[in-house]
């Protein structure tokens, strides 16, 4: 019978997780499905880029898992019963149960209203295809006019620092309004901010720090201190939140949601589940938690990958780097910042700027891209059969971080 993996999510972690594990497993013992809501890859770095404007690849996943054996199904996945191994789904046909030896959870994570009334009824976001589309159609609407229009950008993380920044750039004919918390770029070396700050007057993006939204409504939103800002458009680029899925399961999660994992990636309280990207709490060599970012995802499921494999097969798992050195912001498509940071995430003095910086990130988005949509390439040919019973990968006792993994009998 083939050891069966079910990957929930073909995000950045999910499809090349699966791609790999495809990649380095034997398909004549190793069954793998992939359950995603939508048939195509969906490019979240660059969602800011297509609402303001701009044309993004969304590679069909048929054409992504292609000759690796990977059953896609395109289906919601609703409920998960990790004690009898079963995961719910619903789709055009209505659904139905997926049954595991070991799963995979890569489901992201989505924008958080944090509580805000008036968020899901009035503000637009960009962090799924639909809602980027929803505000790519809404900005249109705004230029159609004629008479200009009123964004306002809340949230002051890398997000909202590029949404801003890209449509204030590609749309020129736009008010754009930053709306920061706290400081602007507190995340930067006072360098980092310096160049931040030329870059919101080079693109005339007006900046409200120090400042809390409390309501967001059609035309407005209400801030703490009283104050009411007009606006034809509210995007919310606020932060994001896990689906409650794992948490509803009975699986060890953290106040926020995420999975708790050792090591390895696998989840402490289930053994045969392991979570990687958005959804996991996973400690950086550094001791910190790593930051939701793509680069977290490469690390995550690289390190998922090993462990699979080596605890299906009785190798050694190798533990792969858990690192955060930069942060990557992009300002429209001429202008970035690449900002080192030390073994405490703190921003170093030392940051890079402009064309260059611009160049770099965007490199960076090319290589994430082709990455997941080609998985398998550069990896041994070899595919190895899973020489371990399901219970026994199950067992929390096998497979301590960097020990060898036991050998079947």
């Amino acid at each position: 019978m083939k050891h069966r993996i079910v990957v929930l999510g073909a995000g950045y972690a999910g499809a090349y997780t699966a791609g790999n594990l495809a990649r380095r497993l034997s398909p004549e013992h190793t069954g793998i499905t992939v359950v995603n809501a939508v048939p195509e890859f969906v490019q979240r770095l660059r969602l800011h880029r297509f609402a303001a404007g701009g044309e993004i690849r969304a590679p069909k996943l048929t054409d992504v898992f292609a000759g690796t054996g990977i059953r896609l199904r395109v289906a919601r996945v609703t409920a998960l019963a990790p004690e009898s191994r079963v995961v719910a789904v619903a789709d055009a046909d209505g659904g139905g149960l997926l049954e595991y030896d070991t799963l995979v959870y890569a489901l992201g994570s989505h924008v958080a209203d944090h509580g805000v009334p008036g968020v899901a009824e009035h503000a637009f976001d960009v962090a799924a295809r639909p809602s980027a589309l929803r505000l790519r159609e809404r900005l249109d609407s705004l230029e159609a006019r004629g008479e200009g229009g009123t964004v306002l950008v809340v949230g002051d993380g890398l997000t909202g620092i590029e949404t801003a920044a890209e449509i204030a750039e590609a749309r020129p004919g736009l008010s754009v309004t930053l709306v920061a918390r706290g400081e602007l770029g507190a995340r930067l070396s006072a360098g980092g901010r310096a160049h931040l700050r030329r870059v919101c007057d080079r693109l005339g993006i007006a900046v409200l720090e120090h400042t809390c939204v409390e309501a967001v409504e059609a035309a407005r939103v209400r801030c703490a201190d009283g104050t009411a800002l007009a606006s034809d458009t509210t995007v919310w680029a606020a932060g994001f939140v896990v689906d409650p899925l794992a948490a509803a399961a009975g699986l060890e999660v953290t106040e926020s949601g995420q999975m708790v994992v050792d090591r390895t990636m696998r989840s402490v309280s289930h053994p045969n589940v392991y979570a990687v990207g958005d959804s996991v709490r996973a400690i950086g060599d550094n001791g910190l938690p790593l930051p939701m970012s793509c680069s977290s995802a490469g690390y995550t499921g690289r390190q998922a990958i090993d462990a699979i494999v080596g605890r299906l097969t009785g190798r050694r798992i190798p533990l792969t780097k858990l690192a955060h050195t930069f942060n990557h912001i992009s300002l429209g498509r001429r202008d970035g910042i690449l900002q080192p940071v030390d073994e405490q995430a703190r921003a170093k003095p030392a940051y890079m700027g402009g064309r260059e910086a611009a160049r770099i990130k965007a490199g960076i988005v090319r290589v994430s891209l082709w990455a997941t949509v080609h998985p398998t390439y550069g990896l041994p040919r070899r595919r190895h059969r899973p020489t371990v019973a399901p219970e026994a990968v199950a067992d929390p006792s096998w497979g301590a971080s960097g020990e060898d993994a036991p050998v079947a009998a």
